[in-house]
């Protein structure tokens, strides 16, 4: 029994020293990721302009939460409606103050929820629902209260991801099916055990309800609610300009669904134990295309990797390609020290051809990245995931691509280190000198038992 209990204090000494480093480098990487929000926004965003509306076209609304929403689920469909040039597409919130997306970029909304109501005279017509963490009830419940009110039949709700969740929070999913990211699944089956959750489809259409799964899988069920309103055509249309690799999965959603692997370890390592973060700035211009954008932070921002702080030329609200008012957190002038500068969209250096001047004036040493300025013909994603490979390692690319459910990885080619040497063996290290500590220690006490045993 004394071995066996030796055994167990040797092993309770190897998860303590690991687990309690990893908690730290976790809270570290949290606090490191939230200290971006930490700069002044612009002492007035008063002249700010929406989209134009018109009375005779069906209105959108991409919801943004209080705290916090995440980026793809925000932009992406924002953008594929806009694009389609027949709808009204607006970013809605509680107030008007500026609101956070995931990997730091701040947006303004267009109008309020109670401003979108009036004008319209009855409210949006579809309402995207994006994941948005319910971290202060207060806070979230002007949401809940708003989704709730517009649960009518005459109105779409489209939940991307684990917006799932929060569609599921208002209790309109119960009895109805759904589908969410693959990594949340076996939760919410536990949580909304009224909702019958799918997981193998991309998405899941339940009268005017449509769920999708993770990320990516947004993409298909935004095509499939434009094909069913304006026609296939109007649908494919989208998924061209995009350069959408898998059109089949809007007709045809069934999919083999992910599993959970210990492969997927790579993403908790790199948050708990890659402690030497980069620092990647992603420029915004006017312009900016949101796919493009929403590339770069939730590829190098959802890695557990890189900080992605916002940079631009001036202290003035940038305009995105269809309408989104982005506030940038850090100027040129005051641009923190960076490892890269990031100029997303495959049209940067004819649109920003200004900024990337101010930039190259200012004679900086960082290094800039064009990520899709050589690959106009390709998704948006696939270029980030590569040099994701390149900067990181080849497996926390890889997950990526997996957390963000892209299909289409034949075509990726991703190119370094197999895996990162600091996050896998920072853990290593740590639970070999808490052995050798614990070994040491159990030593010096074993002689001291020897010793005291012989006196007696």
């Amino acid at each position: 029994m004394k071995k066996v209990w030796r055994i167990l204090v040797y092993v309770f000494v190897f998860v303590v020293a690991v687990g309690g480093t990893g908690a730290v480098g976790f809270a570290s990487t949290m606090q490191e990721a939230m200290s971006m929000y930490d700069r002044p926004l612009p002492a007035s965003l008063s002249n700010l302009q929406p989209p134009p509306y018109d009375s005779k076209k069906t209105t959108v609304a991409v919801i943004l939460a209080n705290e916090v929403t995440e980026v793809f689920d925000f932009l992406v469909p924002y953008e594929m409606f806009s694009m389609t040039e027949a709808y009204n597409v607006f970013a809605a919130a509680p107030d008007n103050k500026v609101k956070s997306l995931t990997g730091g970029l701040d947006v303004v909304p267009h109008y309020t929820f109670d401003e979108l109501d009036h004008m319209t005279g009855k409210g949006p017509d579809i309402i995207v629902i994006p994941f948005m963490p319910i971290l202060d009830e207060a806070k979230y419940k002007p949401v809940r209260d708003w989704i709730r009110k517009h649960s009518g039949p005459n109105t779409i709700l489209l939940s991307i991801c684990n917006g799932a969740e929060n569609l599921a929070d208002t209790g309109l999913l119960d009895g109805k099916s759904a589908a969410t990211h693959w990594g949340d699944i076996d939760r919410l089956e536990k949580t909304y055990t009224k909702v019958q959750w799918k997981r193998d489809q991309r998405y899941v259409p339940d009268g005017n309800l449509v769920s999708s799964a993770g990320l990516t899988s947004g993409i298909d069920a935004t095509l499939y609610v434009i094909a069913r309103q304006i026609g296939e055509p109007a649908a494919a249309k989208v998924a061209k300009a995009m350069n959408y690799p898998s059109y089949d999965f809007v007709e045809h959603p069934q999919m083999e669904p992910f599993p959970v692997g210990l492969s997927d370890i790579v993403y908790i390592l790199n948050n708990a134990f890659q402690w030497n973060k980069k620092k990647n700035g992603v420029f915004l211009y006017n312009g900016a295309d949101e796919l493009a954008l929403s590339s770069a932070f939730d590829t190098y921002g959802a890695s557990g990797t890189t900080i992605t702080p916002t940079i631009s030329s001036s202290r003035e609200p940038i305009v995105s390609r269809h309408g989104l008012n982005l506030i940038a957190r850090y100027t040129l002038a005051d641009a923190p020290q960076l490892d890269n500068l990031i100029f997303v969209g495959s049209d940067v250096k004819m649109r920003a051809a200004d900024d990337i001047r101010k930039w190259n004036d200012k004679g900086s040493q960082t290094p800039t990245l064009f990520l899709h300025s050589d690959a106009p013909d390709r998704f948006a994603m696939e270029p980030a995931f590569e040099q994701l490979a390149k900067q990181e390692d080849v497996r926390s690319a890889a997950f990526a691509a997996k957390r963000l459910e892209y299909r289409a990885t034949d075509r990726l080619k991703l190119e370094g280190a197999p895996f990162s040497y600091e996050a896998f063996g920072i853990p290593i290290a740590v639970g070999i000198l808490a052995l050798l500590v614990g070994f040491i220690l159990d030593r010096r006490f074993m002689a001291k038992m020897r010793r005291s045993a012989k006196a007696s």
